[in-house]
């Protein structure tokens, strides 16, 4: 008889808990994402593209046949965007998202690359037939347009506020399910050093993006876009948790210039920068392995201007250390020309800060030559991922990321993946030198490239008429 107060005094203690502990529904960070999606959905499309006719088919990978290719279809697609097959396909899809409401959208450079028609398609059903503005493959990024008013579009978020930890919802067409939402949060910031593209600064999480989730939005948990989704990292050719997505802040940078003008102008210092280990370290009484130091000046470059030396250590850029080279490489190559980069220096044993007014980058300039353009190339820096999974070891020379269909390059059989080793028996180790060549070349005159492609080396002559 005496249990049963007993056990309503424990009951009654365990409600007091409850009513005092639990914090109300509204003081709960919110886990309904039901907003952002009527807010996103409607604004996110499908890119359908019809690719050009193309020749590719007859040369198939760097290697010949498949047999003969000693890396698998992931490779391919991770360092170059590109199927290892046979022959390219007639067509493709991805995602992209409106910026605007007179019809701007962007998408991934290598969903629109080499398209002959590209097709964009709203939630609601309706089709519009796309123009490509402008592209930039060093960021995988690209503007269409389509004609009309009153789109429902996203805005752009400030990415330089990004946190780890904080909700990541991704919105695309993945494996042709159209207006897909996933949820995840950010796993890291700054990404480089991926080999996915020339200019790296990646966000990374693991809201689910699969195969067709390319160029469809990242977003916040207030439905403003935090990034572009681009890639994955994966042995399955699915989602394994982890994605990368392009800071919503590059990509209105490069959007703002490509709407404006086409193509895209990328800042220039003239340095060629060293990763700091710790024996440079110890060498040069730094700290610990942070910084950048520079191996090499180039003649009258900006750098060499502001009275940047050999033997530098970079320590700061604009307020902000210098993790490793690539953050100092890719805020330069955000640049716009006659912008100024702050460097705090170690020179010797001083601390010294240098104003560098950055340059237009000669790949840019040249890029926009008539014979760059009918050449059809682009080329990427050598890294030592790109190196190491190419199989090289002591070989020197510039990696072809881009090669445009039709173009005499592509009839030569050069394709994505090969090695430049150099150009009119000059040696080219960045790509600055390659497009620098190609620039000073006279008009009517053959080109001479000597190209590694698999275990063969060999000499390619194009002309260009």
């Amino acid at each position: 008889m005496k249990a049963k107060p007993l056990f309503t005094a424990l009951l009654l203690t365990a409600a007091a808990i409850l009513t005092f502990s639990t914090p109300s529904l509204a003081a709960q960070p919110t886990t309904d994402f039901t907003g952002v999606a009527k807010k996103a959905i409607p604004a996110v499309v499908s890119v359908k593209v019809e690719f050009k006719p193309s020749p590719q088919a007859l040369f198939g990978s760097p290697f010949g046949t498949q047999e003969r290719d000693p890396f698998g279809d992931e490779f391919w697609n991770r360092f170059f965007n590109m199927p290892r097959r046979e022959s390219q396909p007639s067509s493709g899809q991805g995602s992209g998202f409106l910026v605007s409401e007179d019809g701007y959208l962007l998408t991934n450079n290598h969903i629109v690359e080499n398209a002959g028609k590209v097709t964009v398609i709203l939630k609601n059903g309706k089709e519009y037939e796309a123009e490509v503005i402008g592209r930039d493959p060093n960021t995988d990024l690209a503007v269409l347009k389509i004609d009309g008013k009153n789109f429902p579009y996203l805005k752009l978020s400030n990415s330089n506020n990004l946190e780890v930890g904080q909700w990541a919802i991704a919105v695309g067409n993945p494996l042709g399910l159209s207006a897909t939402l996933t949820v995840g949060v950010v796993s890291a910031i700054d990404r480089s050093n991926l080999g996915l593209t020339p200019i790296e600064n990646f966000i990374q999480t693991d809201a689910a993006i699969n195969r067709g989730n390319s160029g469809g939005p990242l977003l916040d948990a207030d439905g403003e876009v935090i990034g572009i989704n681009t890639a994955i990292a994966t042995s399955t050719g699915g989602y394994m948790g982890i994605g990368f997505a392009i800071p919503s802040n590059i990509a209105e940078h490069i959007m703002e210039q490509l709407i404006a003008n086409g193509t895209f102008t990328r800042g220039y210092l003239g340095v060629v920068l060293q990763q700091v280990d710790q024996g440079l370290a110890d060498a040069f009484n730094l700290e610990d392995t942070k910084g950048a130091l520079i191996a090499e000046v180039a003649k009258d470059s900006p750098a060499e201007k502001a009275g940047l030396r050999r033997g530098d250590v970079i320590l700061k850029y604009n307020g902000k250390d210098v993790d490793n080279i690539s953050v100092v490489r890719n805020a330069v190559s955000i640049m716009k020309p006659d912008e100024v980069i702050h460097l705090q220096i170690k020179r010797q044993d001083k601390t010294i800060n240098v104003d560098v007014k950055v340059g237009a980058h000669p790949q840019s300039l040249a890029a926009t030559s008539e014979t760059v353009n009918k050449l059809g190339i682009q080329v990427t820096e050598l890294t030592p991922e790109i190196s190491k999974n190419l199989g090289y070891s002591d070989e020197k020379g510039v990696v072809v990321s881009s090669v445009e269909s039709g173009t005499a390059a592509q009839l030569a059989g050069i394709k994505k993946g090969s090695l430049i080793i150099s150009v009119n028996h000059r040696e080219v180790s960045t790509p600055d030198e390659f497009y620098n060549i190609l620039a000073d070349t006279e008009d009517g005159r053959p080109i001479l490239l000597l190209i590694k492609q698999g275990n063969v080396t060999h000499y390619i002559s194009l002309r260009v008429h």
